[in-house]
């Protein structure tokens, strides 16, 4: 349950807006709507107001909104959200918390709607058009890591929840998320430093080359973070891009480029803290990190095609990436430890095309929309047991754990849509998908696996007022699962982990418009059942197809532009997560719990823009307690942060930034986990069950000064 005093604020703060008691009970989704990209903040020197229209940009989905959960996040938001991290832009999504169990070079942990979400396992995210999630990664089903995001050349990110979209497959139920790159930029240079032994450095522009306009952008950045062993990141980030016209008529091509080393200080045990073995920001194994590359190329294309829009979209690319671990310590083996590598190798490539045109059905205005996506992966993955990142030779094991697997993936799939507006008040929307995904492993989890999935989707919008539309919403969806795991459990005789898990989500809607067009009020609750819910085993830091379970819960959001130079934003979620049947968590306690899915998110903003020279954000962001144990008897704590940054413009192109983050020193962890390890050789042969823990970052201050040319 969400603390009372944080319940409290957000309801009172949804009754000052809406002067309406009953929203202390009400239950939302939000959508946004996009800006126009492409230019830099604050390129002009010119001082005077000029409005957000924001609100108003958002307002625009009434009448094109096939549910309450979709929107887009403008411009204003993403420059002004006061973000920790590159993943953290991501919150900009309602009811979305972004955090970090490990090294900052690793994948972000996402929590969204009662999921724990851990790397990305139920949240579809395309960069440039190019899906980023990674199916039978070495380290968890759908990995998805965005160091590789330049933050300045984001821009339209566009999200959808539910299962109610037919253009959004693997991943997708919980959300999916889209976001765009800038096709020019003024040249800009930005340098940071901060507290924590933050670094880091921005330098980009385009240019006009021929008919189209030739963007370049290289980023480099390094971080210490808290830790008694520092993270001491060191990334790169590299981008060109080429593009002509539009979105209506034009194409841009893409190559990126990304590395990075890091240390981890992984989740700890916390009687490794309370015993003194480690301080509060310490390691049981300093030597815990990884190493990544990623190298990729995008296209993308719009045409006109008759009396319609055509778009396609191609993507290669290349990741490398090893972690060393160690999450049990001395469980595995009492000799050595139980750190091991986990590496892969993948090549990727991938292509969509889809048609939209207006047309009549049946008499009636209609937009239709079909297209097909396609996708295939080839990857080497292995496990390895280490000490001190070097390999263990096969004879110094005593289990000999290691697993070497040759993959091969292929994802298929066609779609078609038809919004049809039945009249002024009344409008349908009905999508059919059908997927086939198939996959061989020819190592240690040796065998092959298929599956197909017909999905059908539609929703019902009414709007009884120009300002109002209400949506009821229904759909199938899906998530893979690990090939390696459909083959173990085959072969060991055990049903539940089918290559293609479905899901079945439900969803009653509102948006309104609010204080003649000044606010907005988005409302939404929802139900989803899948048939394989993906666990967490910390044994292999892996994620494993688990029982069947059903999610059901609310959210709300509401918008407000008191000013025009200044606008509140806030957002709250509270879910109801449970398996079907009970689930043991391998520590004796057996439920129907999930383990770390939040019983709440939310959020709460302030944005300024361009009063006169200032400018910046305020954001509280709130993780509620969550289960640990399947039975609720163990609950991690969740947390509530505050972060904010001020801009200030200093005049001929000269930019600075204060940005400060956990504002209140809050002392918390950003995660929290319940299972077996075994700290040193004087426990347990079998381990100990314990809350392990990673801290949320102290107070921390940097500085930007940023150039216009």
């Amino acid at each position: 349950m969400i603390p009372r005093d944080a319940a409290r604020w957000l309801f009172a703060l949804a009754n000052l807006f809406l002067g309406l008691p009953v929203l202390a009970q009400a239950q939302a989704g939000t959508a946004l709507a996009a800006e126009d990209a492409g230019s830099s903040p604050d390129s002009s020197a010119d001082s005077s107001l000029e409005p957000m229209v924001v609100t108003q940009k958002r307002l625009g989905l009434i009448g094109t909104a096939s549910s309450a959960s979709e929107g887009v996040v403008v411009n204003d938001e993403l420059e002004l959200a006061p973000a920790f991290r590159p993943g953290q832009l991501l919150e900009t999504v309602p009811g979305l918390d972004v955090t970090s169990h490990s090294g900052e070079g690793k994948a972000n942990q996402y929590l969204m709607r009662g999921y724990n979400l851990d790397h990305g396992t139920q949240l579809a995210v395309f960069v440039d058009g190019m899906p980023v999630n990674e199916p039978s990664h070495a380290h968890g089903q759908g990995y998805t890591d965005l160091n590789f995001m330049i933050p300045e050349l984001a821009t339209d990110i566009r999200y959808t929840k539910g299962t109610y979209y037919p253009n959004v497959g693997d991943f997708g139920s919980v959300g999916s998320i889209r976001i765009g790159y800038v096709d020019t930029i003024d040249a800009t240079a930005v340098a940071t430093a901060g507290t924590l032994g933050f670094e880091r450095v921005f330098a980009g522009g385009s240019t006009k080359l021929a008919d189209g306009n030739l963007l370049a952008a290289l980023e480099l950045q390094h971080y210490d973070g808290p830790w008694v062993n520092p993270d001491d990141q060191r990334k790169a980030n590299a981008v060109l891009r080429y593009s002509q016209g539009n979105r209506d008529t034009g194409y841009s091509l893409t190559a990126m480029f990304y590395n990075s080393l890091w240390n981890s200080t992984t989740d700890q045990p916390e009687r490794a803290v309370t015993e003194g073995l480690i301080p509060r920001f310490g390691s049981l194994d300093p030597t815990d990190g990884g190493q990544a590359q990623r190298a990729s190329l995008t296209g993308q294309s719009f045409a006109k095609l008759g009396s319609g829009r055509l778009a396609a979209g191609v993507y290669a690319f290349s990741n490398h990436l090893t972690l060393w671990n160690d999450f049990t310590h001395f469980l595995v083996d009492p000799v050595n430890g139980d750190q091991e590598a986990q590496h892969e190798d993948r090549t990727a490539i991938g292509a969509s095309v889809s048609y939209a045109v207006d047309s009549q059905l049946l008499g009636y205005d209609s937009e239709l929309l079909a297209g097909v996506q396609l996708r295939y992966d080839f990857l080497q993955v292995s496990r390895t047991p280490s000490r001190d990142r070097e390999p263990i030779p096969a004879q110094d094991h005593p289990l000999g754990a290691r697993e070497t697997d040759k993959i091969s993936l292929g994802s298929n799939a066609l779609f078609a849509q038809a919004t049809t507006h039945w009249n002024a008040w009344l409008r349908t929307v009905v999508g059919l998908r059908e997927d086939y995904q198939q996959g061989s492993d020819a190592g240690t989890n040796d065998g092959d696996a298929s599956s197909a999935l017909f999905e059908p989707k539609g929703s019902l919008i009414v709007a009884p007022a120009e300002e109002t539309e209400l949506y009821v919403s229904a759909g199938r969806g899906f998530h893979s699962d690990d090939i390696r795991g459909v083959n173990q459990a085959r072969s060991s005789g055990l049903a539940g982990a089918p290559l293609i898990a479905a899901q079945m989500g439900e969803e009653i809607g509102l948006r309104q418009a609010l204080w003649h067009d000044k606010g907005s009020l988005t409302l939404a609750l929802f139900n989803l059942d899948s048939q394989s819910e993906t666990t967490y085993d910390p044994d292999v830091g892996q994620d494993t197809a688990g029982p069947a379970s059903r999610r059901s819960g609310y959210e709300i959001n509401i918008t407000y532009q008191a000013l025009h130079w200044l606008e509140f934003y806030a957002s709250l979620s509270q879910d109801r997560a449970r398996f079907k049947t009970p689930y043991n968590d391998g520590t004796g306690h057996v439920g129907e719990f999930l383990p770390n899915a939040p019983f709440a998110t939310g959020s709460c903003n302030v944005y300024v823009k361009n009063l006169g020279r200032w400018s910046g954000g305020v954001q509280y962001r709130y993780l509620g307690a969550y289960p640990l144990s399947s039975d609720d008897a163990v609950q991690g704590s969740g947390y509530g942060e505050w972060n904010g940054d001020v801009r200030y413009r200093l005049g001929d192109g000269w930019n600075a930034t204060l940005g400060i983050y956990n504002i209140l020193n809050r002392r918390g962890n950003a995660m929290e986990y319940w299972y077996v390890d075994r700290i040193s050789r004087a426990e347990p042969m079998s381990g100990v069950a314990d809350i392990h823990v990673h801290p949320l970052e102290p107070i921390t201050a940097r500085v930007t000064i940023t150039r216009f040319f």
